[in-house]
């Protein structure tokens, strides 16, 4: 069994009172945001103010859904970004971790919704 924690249920129902069913809307918006293309496109241009502009804002969208490993992943992608590195090989690991966190949300939005 995997120690990851692709979205902590509990935390991210704290953070918005309990209300399951909003919880289950967030998660269903946050599936059609393309901030992770966005970074891709971003490192073709070698565009790294793009890329750091768009791994911030989904490791903001992360953190406020608690989507833990997606956050933590993207939380080093960022500083590495910060310093002028661009990481493809994370930014593969990323998808990878922002493919089975939308799995997941599809268990929580068809538990809740």
């Amino acid at each position: 069994m995997s120690d990851i924690v692709y979205i902590n249920i509990e935390e991210g129902l704290k953070r918005v009172m309990n209300n399951a069913m909003l919880f289950a809307k967030l998660l269903s918006k946050f599936k059609n945001y393309t901030h992770i293309s966005e970074i891709e496109a971003a490192f073709a241009e070698n565009d790294l103010e793009a890329a750091l502009n768009s791994a911030h804002t989904l490791k903001g969208l992360a953190a406020n859904l608690s989507l833990t490993e997606l956050y933590k992943q993207v939380q080093e992608l960022e500083a590495q970004i910060k310093i002028g590195t661009e990481n493809n090989e994370l930014l593969e690991k990323i998808k990878g971790v922002h493919a089975k966190t939308l799995e997941e949300a599809d268990k929580v939005i068809s538990q809740y919704a």
